[in-house]
């Protein structure tokens, strides 16, 4: 399944570490949307270079449970009181048993995390594109 292979690309990169605003294509440095322009990228899924703009593309996800290969996207801090677009500073790849797979500033590395309450609470949609 592409979403396997997708995941499979991402799980290769852990630990590589989190620059902001790191260029598209380059493997030794991510940022949460240069990271997923990259594992889709390679696998023949075009995505836009920033979070905001990777939102516009796929199918929202409204009510279905997610499934593995679903772009999921979150607010944070700078900018939970924004609104529409604006409002999306993050973006991680659902993998599977409420785990994402995702590269921020905290962990400072590409890494899988639980969809705990931090995350579930900062969580804006999901989209996908399989």
């Amino acid at each position: 399944m592409l979403s396997d292979k997708i995941i499979s690309t991402g799980l290769r990169y852990l630990g590589t570490p989190y620059v902001f605003n790191a260029p598209s294509y380059r493997t030794d440095m991510f940022d949460c949307s240069s990271f997923m322009q990259y594992i889709f990228g390679v696998n023949g899924i075009e995505l836009p270079r920033n979070s905001r703009q990777q939102f516009k593309v796929g199918t929202r996800v409204l009510s279905a449970p997610l499934q593995k290969g679903d772009l999921l996207f979150f607010t944070t801090k700078k900018r939970k009181h924004r609104y529409g677009l604006a409002k999306i500073g993050h973006v991680g790849l659902y993998i599977g048993n409420n785990q994402m797979l995702h590269t921020y500033r905290g962990e400072k590395e590409v890494t899988i995390s639980t969809l705990d309450s931090y995350w579930k609470e900062a969580f804006v949609g999901a989209k996908r594109l399989i």
